[in-house]
C-alpha cells in the first residue's frame, strides 16, 4: 500500500490536490493545521497537511499501524521544531530590547547625564538601574530630551525612597529609654551627648526633662573622659555600668527619669562574641525603649550592608546617619536603606554640642546629593517643610 502526504491552505484544496494526483483510490488518513512558508517563523500562512494513502487489498491490518507511528513520530518532530522556532522568537525579542536598553543609555544625553550624575554621588548600580528602568517607563522618547523635567522627577523619586523615622519623643510612662549602637568610631558618644543637650537642657521645641546618660563603654578610657567632660558641661549625670546587674541596678535608680540615654561599646560587626555580650547587658533593659543603629555616612554600600545585618539582632528601630560633613556623596548608604527599607531617624554634621544635630529630613539628604538642582519649595510641599520637622532651632 502507497502512502502520502500534501499541503494546501485549505483542506478541501488539499483534498483536490490528493484527488489530481492519485485519482480516485486516494484516501484520507489524517489532517492537521501547519504554517506554510516564511523565514525562521515569520511571514508565514496558515494551511492544512494531510496524509493518505492507495486504497488495495494488501497488508490492511498491519502496514497502516506502522506507517500511523511514522507519521506521528514526524508530526511530533515538526511541534519541537515549532516550540524552538517559537523560543528563538522570544530571545530574539529580549536581545532587541536590552539593545534598546543600551541604546537609550549610550545615546539619548538626559539618560547618560542622570547615569553620572548617580555615580558620581556614589549610588549602587542596582539603584541606578531602577532608576534608568523608571525614567524609560515613565517618560516618552519625545520627554526623553526635557532634561530639567526628568531631573525634577528623579529627586522626588529619590526622596521618596527615603523612609524618616520620627524623632524621639518622651512618653508618659516613665522612663523613656534609647539606646544607640553601633561600630566603633561613627560617634555615638557625641550623638548620645547632643541628645542630651536637647532634651535636659530644653529649646523652644522641647521643654527642659529629667535626663540621665548611662554608658556601658568602660574600655576606652578616652570615651569614657569625653562622656564625663559633656555631663560636666551640660549637668547631666552620667552612669557607668559594665554588666547585665550592673545595668538592672543604675536603671531601678534611675525610674523616675523622663529619658535615660544609653551610650554602648563601639564593636566591630564581625565581632560576634563582643556583639552577643553587649546583646546580653542591653537585655537588662527588657522590653522598654527603643535602640537605634548609628553609620557613618562615609561607609561604603557593601559595609553598610553587613552593619545592617550584624546588627539585627538588637531589633534597632532606626538610623541615625552620622558625619554627614565628612563626606559630599551619600548615595552609597541611600540606595541600601532603600533597598533594606530602614528609615534615618537624625543626621549629624559635625562635633560641636548640641549645634550639628537634627532630626532626618528628605530635603536635607537630597541637598548632599551633587550635580542635581533642588527645588526647595517643591520638595517641601511633597515632603513638607523642614523647618517643622527639625530640632535644630537654636541655630
Amino acid at each position: 500500500m502507497q502512502y502520502f502526504t500534501l499541503q494546501a491552505y485549505t483542506l478541501r484544496d488539499a483534498i483536490d490536490k490528493m484527488k489530481r494526483h492519485y485519482g480516485e483510490n486516494a484516501r484520507l488518513l489524517t489532517h492537521r493545521g501547519i504554517k506554510i512558508g516564511g523565514i525562521l517563523g515569520f511571514f508565514a500562512r496558515e494551511g492544512i497537511e494531510i496524509t493518505g494513502y492507495l486504497s488495495d487489498n494488501t497488508s490492511r491490518k498491519t502496514v497502516p499501524l506502522e506507517e500511523k507511528k511514522k507519521i506521528l513520530e514526524a508530526a511530533q518532530k515538526e511541534q519541537t521544531l515549532g516550540k524552538i522556532l517559537k523560543e528563538i522568537e522570544i530571545l530574539k525579542g529580549i536581545v532587541k530590547s536590552r539593545e534598546h536598553i543600551q541604546e537609550d543609555e549610550t545615546k539619548n544625553s538626559s539618560i547618560r547625564r542622570i547615569k553620572e550624575i548617580l555615580e558620581q554621588n556614589d549610588f549602587t548600580h542596582n539603584y541606578i538601574k531602577k532608576i534608568i528602568m523608571k525614567i524609560r517607563g515613565e517618560f516618552s522618547i519625545d520627554a526623553l530630551n526635557d532634561f530639567p523635567k526628568i531631573e525634577r522627577a528623579l529627586v522626588k523619586w529619590i526622596g521618596e525612597q527615603i523612609t524618616i523615622y520620627p524623632p524621639f519623643r518622651i512618653a508618659k510612662k516613665k522612663p523613656t529609654i534609647y539606646t544607640i549602637i553601633g561600630p566603633t568610631g561613627v560617634g555615638k558618644t557625641t550623638t548620645i551627648a547632643k541628645l542630651a543637650a536637647i532634651y535636659g537642657l530644653g529649646n523652644k521645641k522641647h521643654p527642659t526633662a529629667q535626663v540621665r546618660m548611662i554608658t556601658i563603654d568602660n574600655y576606652r578610657i578616652a570615651a569614657k573622659k569625653q562622656i564625663e567632660t559633656y555631663a560636666d558641661i551640660m549637668q547631666i549625670p552620667v552612669t557607668f555600668a559594665e554588666t547585665y546587674n550592673d545595668l538592672k541596678k543604675v536603671l531601678a535608680l534611675y525610674q523616675d527619669m523622663d529619658l535615660i540615654l544609653i551610650d554602648t561599646i563601639g564593636k566591630s560587626p564581625s565581632d560576634f562574641e563582643k556583639l552577643g555580650e553587649m546583646r546580653r547587658i542591653l537585655s537588662a533593659c527588657g522590653n522598654t525603649g527603643e535602640t537605634h543603629l548609628a553609620i557613618s555616612a562615609t561607609t561604603k554600600a557593601s559595609d553598610v550592608e553587613n552593619i545592617l545585618r550584624q546588627f539585627e539582632p538588637f531589633m534597632y528601630k532606626s538610623i541615625i546617619l552620622t558625619k554627614l560633613d565628612e563626606t559630599s556623596r551619600i548615595g552609597n548608604v541611600l540606595s541600601v536603606l532603600s533597598e533594606q527599607a530602614k528609615p534615618i531617624s537624625y543626621i549629624t554634621d559635625g562635633q560641636v554640642v548640641p549645634q550639628d544635630i537634627e532630626e532626618a529630613h528628605a530635603l536635607r539628604l537630597l541637598m548632599n546629593i551633587e550635580g542635581l538642582r533642588i527645588e526647595r519649595d517643591h520638595i517641601e510641599t511633597i515632603f513638607g517643610r523642614q523647618d517643622d520637622v527639625s530640632t535644630n532651632n537654636w541655630r
